[in-house]
């Protein structure tokens, strides 16, 4: 029991070291049925989890932002029912992340 204890108390400082920072999603979905989360990864890490819901493949475009650093653009095309991360990593820590989100259905 000491043993176990011990151990939780040593693994408690690690948990003061998660990443944690607000994230803001402008998106623009023009008519396609996406769902977005967002995900805090690491200090200079962060990416988004997009599924898309609809029957149509749908193409999108993420512009990250973090600060006086330069955006960085990821694109994907998601398929009916898919299941896609877009992940970016900045060279300093982020702060507050703005991504702006696009998405154009496929015809």
């Amino acid at each position: 029991m000491k043993k176990l204890c011990s151990v939780l108390l040593a693994m408690l400082p690690l948990a003061a070291f998660a990443a944690t920072y607000p994230v803001e999603v402008d998106k623009s979905l023009n008519g396609s049925e996406i769902g977005v989360t967002t995900e805090t990864i690491d200090r200079d890490l962060a990416g988004l989890l997009l599924y898309n819901y609809g029957a149509t493949p749908a193409t999108c475009t993420g512009v990250f932002s973090n600060g006086p650093e330069p955006a960085r653009t990821r694109r994907a095309q998601i398929q009916p029912g898919e299941r896609i991360p877009m992940t970016v990593k900045f060279k300093r820590d982020i702060i507050r992340l703005r991504v702006k989100l696009t998405c154009e259905p496929q015809s």
